[in-house]
């Protein structure tokens, strides 16, 4: 165990007493002998420490001071602060890893020394695990450019990904001042630094349910996505037809979330604002051509 490099796995924790319990079993039941596994509760309210009282001796658990809740940027940051490892994973709390995730990625990044991170396939599941859909469809392949990231997030840097230490630490920590789309703007930040690479295996499960946070934070994401977009053409040498097309879909993307609020002229002027941006694809979605997804 000892020659081989150590992983620590992150899972920052709020309220999840429901799915904790085999989240972490899913971490336990790795073919990959040497893990560390750090749980950070961030302030939770519900019966998650009771839950976690079963895995004391497993598991190093973390909490901000007075217990605060602090937001997913804060706990993960302080998982990998107080973590010791060459490789980092990180798990949100309702999902789940496939047994052979952290062996295949560690013996990728091990065999590919000029791949930072590399993540895998996997499949959505609702809150009984009944699988649902995959995450991606077949022929998906991964080209390390940081424009196509940042034009749609494709890979989940929690939950499908393995990444070296070092890059985290040459990119610096999520952003806390983010309650939402940090792992966009993490993603992006990485994708510009190092070289990606994908496994075509299903790794992870991610579980979809009424109370995730990708449901219930749809418009801060979206409305994020502009504070991510502008850090980005700051920091990068974007062309500038991406960063417009990137802001369309965001107007887009808020502008749905705006209509299910039934705040119909706010998501009309959003529509108009994504139209102006990029009308062809535009064109593309009214004629029917393009079908679009729903902003969750």
């Amino acid at each position: 165990m000892s020659e081989l490099p150590k992983v620590s796995v992150i899972i920052p924790l709020y309220n999840r007493g429901q799915f904790i319990a085999q989240t972490v079993q899913s971490v336990l039941d790795q073919t990959y002998p040497n893990i560390d596994l750090i749980i950070v509760d961030d302030g939770s309210a519900d019966n998650s420490r009771e839950v976690l009282q079963q895995f004391a001796d497993k598991i190093k658990l973390l909490e901000h001071p007075g217990r605060v809740n602090k937001g997913q940027s804060a706990a993960i940051n302080l998982g990998i602060q107080s973590s010791e490892s060459k490789y980092v994973a990180i798990l949100d709390s309702d999902d789940l890893f496939a047994p052979e995730k952290i062996a295949l990625q560690v013996d990728y990044l091990e065999k590919n020394q000029d791949v930072g991170l590399v993540y895998g396939n996997g499949c959505a599941i609702d809150e009984h695990g009944k699988k649902l859909y995959p995450i991606y469809e077949d022929g998906h392949q991964e080209n390390s450019d940081p424009e196509r990231i940042l034009m749609d997030c494709y890979f989940l840097l929690p939950n499908n990904s393995l990444v070296r230490r070092k890059v985290l630490e040459k990119v610096g920590g999520f952003d806390e001042a983010l309650r939402s789309a940090q792992d966009h703007d993490m993603a992006i930040r990485v994708a510009e630094v190092t070289k990606l690479a994908y496994i075509d295996k299903e790794l992870f499960y991610y579980r979809r349910h009424g109370d995730s946070i990708s449901v219930n934070n749809a418009t801060l994401r979206w409305n994020n996505g502009f504070i991510i977009l502008e850090k980005a053409r700051r920091r990068f040498n974007y062309r500038s037809g991406v960063i417009r097309k990137r802001r369309a879909v965001l107007y887009f993307r808020l502008g749905q979330c705006l209509l299910e609020e039934k705040k119909v002229v706010f998501a009309l002027w959003n529509f108009l604002c994504s139209g102006f941006l990029d009308p062809m694809r535009a064109l593309k979605v009214i004629v029917g051509r393009e079908a679009m997804s729903g902003p969750h």
